[in-house]
């Protein structure tokens, strides 16, 4: 199976994207406070991810 040409890139994905994965969530969590160690990871509010120019 070919891999299509939108994923190639180099070096890991280098393009926007607007879903995040559980632990990139939980990161972004953790830094405003919002998720403490030990909660259930289950029903994370959402976040959103804007893309910086």
């Amino acid at each position: 199976m070919s891999i299509h040409s939108s994923f190639s890139g180099g070096s890991g994905m280098t393009k926007h994207r607007n879903v995040l994965t559980r632990a990139e969530r939980l990161e972004r969590l953790k830094a405003d406070g919002k998720w403490e160690e030990g909660k259930n990871v289950t029903n994370l509010p959402k976040v959103r991810n804007i893309k910086l120019n």
